[in-house]
């Protein structure tokens, strides 16, 4: 009895402050004040001192409510336009090699990283497989973490405005809105996409209880057997969730710690920006789409995170989905190569 109450009042304590985050986010006018406001206040919470933490089965449910929510989007025009992706997935994985490359030369060279945690703090994604792979080498997990998680932070903050200095307008929630999805439905849906979840979890797929969702939800839209949007009561809250759990990142992380690897998490992410803005630019021309929706599919920030402001922005969700899902799995063959040759550089200086 004593672990249920513990419980409620850790996601409340956290919870309580996410929903201060999105009130004042949402007072400021700032596009998509749901995710930004909680991630910003919650995160200057941990850094403040307050131990702050969200349940993984409430973020677990959250990322049910979200694959309906983000599945909702698809149609059969946005199924055809699969033809025109070949070209930004080919540009996307010489991107993103190029960021692991040169990210790993900068914390090397100007950090003093040693090069296997190097080539992982540089990774732009797939932060478990990271965190695990750190701790399996015998890496510095703290700088790593840190370096990772300003990673996500940046771009969760920073997506939205740049995506409004291009002329895309945002709302301050996160999913639009339309004619909500009959219950019944929305209930049938939900039970598919949790058991295709389950199936994409035992294949080892990215947010399986993301895409399990979205996959029920975007197949009912497409063949037209399902219709509307998520309801706003379901929603609403599934999105404070996810930026109160963005901001619970810095929870218990030290100013010292912050210090030291400040700096090497602000110039890794930039060179992922850097990187990932020139190679958007082209295939948005070629692909003639609109620059922001590009930018999004390929800023390497959280999947959920980005497919949500995708789905704000009016983003085709196919493609922003595909882009990212896609970026974890050339990731996860690209950093166990990256490692392999870190480990052969590392050791000489044994």
């Amino acid at each position: 009895m004593t672990r249920l109450p513990a419980l409620l009042w850790t996601n409340a304590r956290a919870l309580g402050l996410g929903a201060l985050g999105a009130a004042l986010a949402y007072l400021a006018a700032l596009p998509a004040a749901l995710l930004i406001g909680p991630a910003l206040v919650v995160s200057l919470a941990g850094l403040a001192g307050a131990r702050l933490s969200v349940s993984p089965r409430l973020m677990q449910i959250c990322l049910v409510v979200l694959g309906l929510g983000v599945g909702s989007g698809f149609s059969a025009e946005a199924g055809r336009a699969v033809l025109h992706w070949p070209l930004a997935f080919a540009v996307l994985g010489l991107a993103l090699v190029a960021i692991l490359w040169s990210g790993q030369q900068v914390l090397m060279r100007l950090f003093h990283f040693d090069p296997v945690s190097a080539s992982l703090a540089s990774a732009p994604g797939h932060l478990s497989f990271v965190l695990a792979s750190a701790a399996d080498t015998g890496s510095d997990v703290a700088r790593i973490a840190v370096a990772q998680t300003l990673r996500v932070l940046v771009l969760t903050l920073s997506v939205p405005f740049v995506a409004l200095a291009l002329g895309v307008r945002m709302a301050p929630g996160v999913l639009p809105q339309g004619v909500p999805m009959p219950p019944l439905q929305l209930i049938v849906l939900a039970l598919v996409g949790v058991a295709l979840g389950v199936l994409f979890r035992r294949l080892k797929f990215p947010a399986p209880l993301l895409l399990g969702p979205m996959v029920a939800s975007a197949g009912g839209h497409v063949t037209g057997l399902s219709t509307g949007s998520l309801p706003l009561w379901l929603s609403m809250p599934a999105f404070l969730v996810m930026g109160t759990v963005i901001g619970t990142r810095f929870s218990g992380v030290s100013l010292a710690l912050l210090r030291s690897a400040l700096m090497a998490g602000l110039a890794v992410t930039a060179i992922s920006v850097a990187v990932m803005t020139l190679a958007a630019f082209p295939v948005a021309l070629a692909l003639a789409m609109p620059t922001a929706h590009v930018l999004t599919g390929f800023a390497p920030g959280g999947l959920e995170t980005m497919i949500a402001l995708g789905a704000a922005m009016g983003a085709n969700p196919g493609f922003i989905t595909a882009c990212h899902v896609l970026r974890l799995l050339i990731l996860s063959a690209l950093i166990p190569l990256t490692l392999r040759r870190a480990r052969r550089a590392a050791q000489p200086a044994r």
